[in-house]
C-alpha cells in the first residue's frame, strides 16, 4: 500500500526540528499528507498553562511554516491528555490508526521530558499496527530512505516490517541486504538472502547482499556499523520476538539497536 498519510509526533526535546524536517522530505517523495501531533500534558481548565501554550505556539508556527515551504498537504492537531483520559502513548496510538507511517523520536534516557514518554516507540510498534520510523535524537538527515539496508532473518516479523517498507525500498537508489545472524560466513549462494534478493527483483528492486562478520561485536553493533559502513539511512529489521507465555516483546537485538541508534529504523509488529 502507498504512504498517503505520515503522522510526526512532536515534543519539547531539542531532537523535534529535525525529525520534523525528515517528515517533511518523506511525505514529499511519497506525496503524502503530513499530520502533526503534539500531545498536552497538563490538566486542561478552559485555558493553557503559559508555558505550554508558547511551546504549543512555537511548534505549530514551525510546522506550518516548514510544510507550507516544501509544498505539500499537511494538518496540525493538538490533544490534551486529560482531557480524553489516556496516555500520551495511547494518544499517539490512536492517530496512529490512520496513518501509513509513524515517525517518533528515539528515547533519550539522559533527558526526560513530561510529553516524551520514555516506552513511546516501543509501545507504538507493538501497539499501533502501522510501520513506525524511528528517529535518532543526534543528527540531522538530509534524504529519505534513498540508501536502505535490511537486517534480514527468515521469521514473521521481519517480514512484516519488510511488507510495510515496500513503498520505501521500491523508491531507494540503493538496498542491501546483511545477514543478522551470527552463523553466517562469506559463502551464501543459497541462503535466505539470495532469496530475498530474488523476491525484491521481481518488484524491480535491485539489490545487494553482505554477510556480517561479528568478531568480538554483538549483532546489534554489527548491525549499526554496518549501517554506518554503507552510509545507510534507513535500516528496516524485524521487531519483536515471541516470549514463553505467548505474548510479544521486543527482541533485545531490537533493545540495543534503539538505545544506540544512529540511522533512522523502521519497525513493525
Amino acid at each position: 500500500m502507498a504512504i498517503k498519510d505520515i503522522l510526526v509526533h512532536l515534543d519539547v526535546s531539542e531532537a523535534t526540528e529535525s525529525r520534523l524536517d525528515l517528515a517533511i522530505l518523506y511525505a514529499r517523495k511519497h506525496g503524502a499528507c503530513l499530520r502533526g501531533l503534539y500531545p498536552i500534558t497538563h490538566a486542561f481548565s478552559g485555558r493553557y498553562d503559559s508555558d505550554e501554550l508558547s511551546i504549543l505556539e512555537r511548534l505549530k508556527t514551525l510546522f506550518c511554516e516548514k510544510s507550507a515551504a516544501a509544498g505539500i498537504q499537511s494538518e496540525w492537531v493538538s490533544q490534551a491528555s486529560a482531557v480524553i483520559g489516556v496516555s500520551i502513548s495511547d494518544i499517539v496510538t490512536m492517530h496512529a490508526y490512520y496513518s501509513d507511517l509513524v515517525i517518533v523520536g528515539q528515547t533519550n534516557h539522559k533527558k526526560i521530558y513530561l510529553n516524551v514518554p520514555v516506552d513511546l516507540p516501543e509501545h507504538l510498534v507493538k501497539n499501533c499496527g502501522r510501520p513506525v520510523l524511528v528517529v535518532p535524537y543526534v543528527g540531522s538527515f538530509n534524504t529519505a530512505g534513498e540508501r536502505i539496508m535490511i537486517a534480514w532473518k527468515e521469521n514473521r516479523e521481519t517480514i512484516k516490517s519488510l511488507n510495510d517498507a515496500m513503498p520505501c525500498i521500491e523508491m531507494a537508489h540503493n538496498v542491501s541486504i546483511v545477514g543478522a545472524n551470527a552463523e553466517l560466513n562469506e559463502s551464501f549462494t543459497n541462503s535466505p538472502m539470495i532469496s530475498l534478493c530474488n523476491y525484491l527483483s521481481r518488484h524491480g528492486v535491485s539489490s545487494q547482499t553482505k554477510p556480517i562478520f561479528l568478531g568480538s561485536l554483538t549483532i546489534g553493533d554489527a548491525i549499526l556499523n554496518n549501517a554506518c559502513e554503507q552510509s545507510a539511512d534507513l535500516l528496516i529489521m524485524g521487531a519483536s520476538v515471541p516470549t514463553s507465555r505467548k505474548a510479544y516483546a521486543l527482541s533485545p537485538i531490537v533493545k540495543h539497536v534503539l538505545g544506540h541508534l544512529t540511522v533512522p529504523i523502521l519497525l513493525s509488529h
